[in-house]
């Protein structure tokens, strides 16, 4: 039986509530900026630029939030597609949810063997960025991830990943 999926529309809804949230105070803050720019002076001008650059720096980080986002979903239906996600409802929790730091670290060293016989497999290196968070290791785990993500676009762009979502040969 497959496991039941969780409804990602309040997640969803969430998401583009705070997208557009963010895009008001976006426009709000470039609306001071302009008013700034037509006040005039060097101090008005400067203080105005610098303030429309804030929101320019704003709507990269929301593009690059959200893209890493889509990104790491789709990798993680390809992980567990593939049958390489990791399961750690059997391993004991702490009352948090965070794993008990042992157990963390038993996963860690098993991940972490099945990545050192293949670095170069993207599938393996997601599921070592998992083992690292898992761990508590978040700087690891973002740059792990990161690393994961490039060989993602690489499988991608040669044509050897197979697009989850594509409908099948003979379906």
């Amino acid at each position: 039986m497959a496991a039941k999926q969780k409804d990602a529309r309040p997640l969803v809804l969430m998401i583009g509530f705070m997208v557009f949230a963010i895009a008001v105070y976006l426009v709000l803050l470039s609306r001071s900026a302009v008013r700034l720019i037509e006040a005039g002076g060097v101090v008005g001008i400067g203080l105005g630029v610098g303030v429309f650059v804030l929101p320019l720096i704003g709507v990269w980080i929301v593009v690059q939030t959200l893209r890493s986002g889509i990104e790491h979903q789709r990798m993680s239906a390809a992980v567990a597609e593939a049958g390489r996600d990791l399961n750690v409802a059997h391993l004991p929790h702490r009352p948090s949810g965070r794993l008990e730091r042992e157990a963390a670290d038993d996963l860690f060293a098993e991940v972490k063997q099945e990545w050192e016989a293949d670095p170069s497999d993207w599938m393996s290196t997601y599921r070592i960025a998992r083992a690292y968070d898992y761990a508590g290791d978040r700087g690891r785990a973002r740059e792990m991830m990161r690393r994961a993500s490039e060989g993602y676009r690489a499988a991608k762009a040669s044509g050897t990943l197979a697009d989850p979502a594509a409908p099948q040969p003979g379906s």
